[in-house]
């Protein structure tokens, strides 16, 4: 599986796509294994997401999964500060980084 990331320009958060736009949240992200330097191509074009990039990921119960331990950070937030991260309510979050 492949999905599509990047930051959002005005506010630099980092966005996944959703099939349709982008979204800060990891379990909005779909497959984008069919032409995704296009759909990255269209959207850095319209000034949507910047430093965007394809990422390899793993669908599983819980939902999409990054394989790469950074790019689950970047999904998390950050791992110093738990409170701040998009799941701050989540006691085991941070087992889902690593």
């Amino acid at each position: 599986m492949k999905i599509l990331t990047g930051n959002d320009l005005k506010t630099g958060a980092v966005i996944w796509w959703d099939g349709q736009a982008w979204s800060l949240h990891i379990e909005d992200a779909v497959d984008a294994t069919e032409h995704p330097d296009e759909i990255l191509a269209r959207e850095e074009a319209a000034r949507h997401v910047n430093s965007s990039y394809v990422v390899d990921a793993t669908q599983t119960p819980e939902g999409v999964r990054p394989n790469h331990i950074k790019e689950r950070i970047r999904a998390l937030g950050p791992t110093v500060r738990p409170d701040l991260t998009l799941k701050p309510a989540d006691p085991s979050a941070l087992n889902w980084v690593i």
